[in-house]
């Protein structure tokens, strides 16, 4: 996957766990936390979906390398390069 198709990825999981928040206007640097209505339930369902959707497991301590869209991307890269 190219970080482009990465991010859209990302943005379209948070879509599904969040339907009622507009993921168009996503600053990729900034904390998602603060762009969106998102609380601890909400963060997990998107690891959850990371999870089922792409095979990636993402341990808890890799959490806040999820923090933001741009940061995600970064970690996501490396595992689903070959995807």
């Amino acid at each position: 996957m190219t970080r482009e198709e990465i991010k859209q990825a990302v943005i379209d999981i948070i879509s599904e766990v969040l339907p009622d928040d507009d993921c168009s206007q996503l600053e990729p640097e900034k904390d998602l936390r603060e762009q969106l209505d998102l609380d601890s339930m909400d963060f997990l369902d998107i690891v959850m979906e990371l999870r089922k959707q792409y095979g990636v497991e993402v341990p808890e301590e890799d959490y806040p390398q999820l923090a933001s869209l741009q940061s995600s991307v970064d970690y996501l890269e490396p595992k689903l390069k070959d995807k």
